[in-house]
């Protein structure tokens, strides 16, 4: 059992929590007992699974590396409020940048790690399995994120590249949301788009936004200005994909 807070691997899975050093090394960290299940099921490439003893025999017929640690040590590499005791170490996806096979959600500036793994989630379920982060977009692979994201992260090709390599890539029209847009619901589109969420205090950025085929808004009653950034991205990207399929 592992129970010095100053052990080689713990102080390695601490400094996961800043995004240098999961690009650097690879890898990220997914907590709870749940999506650590998942990720087995999954047949996630997990490098180890660190837990408490309690939870040892929950896991211990997997194909994957045990390290058992202390209550106090698991609580000093936990980012939960309320640590539930497991976590995976996984080897982070190596999606190169490619065009999309059906229509797709493009992120340009989602800081919000929260938003992000909603959207990614509702991506996923609503069936836009190519999603394009900018560079300027918080982690997918976060662990707020990841846990947003609802395993979503595990299902989907998400991309991270500088906006003009991700428009390089999209060949596909490009549908901007904005306020000052097409009522998403009264538009006649018959075919797969590129959605593009922009940040939630700025919207999509001007670049972006003068390269639009069209761009659509969610109609707004009782005063109310603006959604959160997720809320909007499902209700387009749902509405959008019973227009074009």
């Amino acid at each position: 059992m592992i129970s010095s807070k100053q052990n080689t691997l713990i102080k390695e899975i601490r400094s996961l929590k800043d995004k240098k050093f999961r690009d650097k090394l690879g890898v990220f960290v997914l907590e709870g007992i749940k999506p650590v299940r998942e990720g087995v099921d999954f047949n996630l490439p997990i490098r180890e699974i660190v837990l408490t003893e309690k939870h040892y025999s929950e896991f211990s017929n997997c194909k994957y590396k045990i390290e058992v640690v202390s209550e106090e040590v698991f609580d000093a590499i936990s980012e939960e409020k309320t640590p539930q005791g497991v976590l995976a170490v996984v080897y982070k996806a190596e999606n190169k940048l490619v065009a999309p096979k059906g229509s797709c959600i493009l992120l340009d500036g989602v800081s919000d790690p929260n938003n992000v793994g909603a959207i990614i989630r509702t991506a996923v379920a609503s069936g836009y399995n190519d999603i394009y982060l900018t560079s300027a977009c918080a982690d997918a692979y976060s662990q707020k994120s990841v846990r947003c994201s609802m395993s979503g992260v595990f299902r989907a090709n998400v991309m991270r590249a500088e906006i003009d390599e991700i428009l390089s890539v999209i060949n596909l029209p490009l549908a901007v949301a904005d306020m000052d847009g097409q009522n998403v619901f009264d538009l006649n589109l018959d075919k797969p788009c590129c959605l593009v969420i922009g940040s939630e205090g700025n919207g999509v950025s001007d670049f972006v936004k003068n390269k639009a085929d069209l761009t659509v808004k969610i109609p707004m009653e009782n005063g109310m200005e603006s959604l959160n950034a997720s809320v909007s991205a499902g209700i387009l990207m749902y509405a959008l994909k019973r227009k074009n399929g």
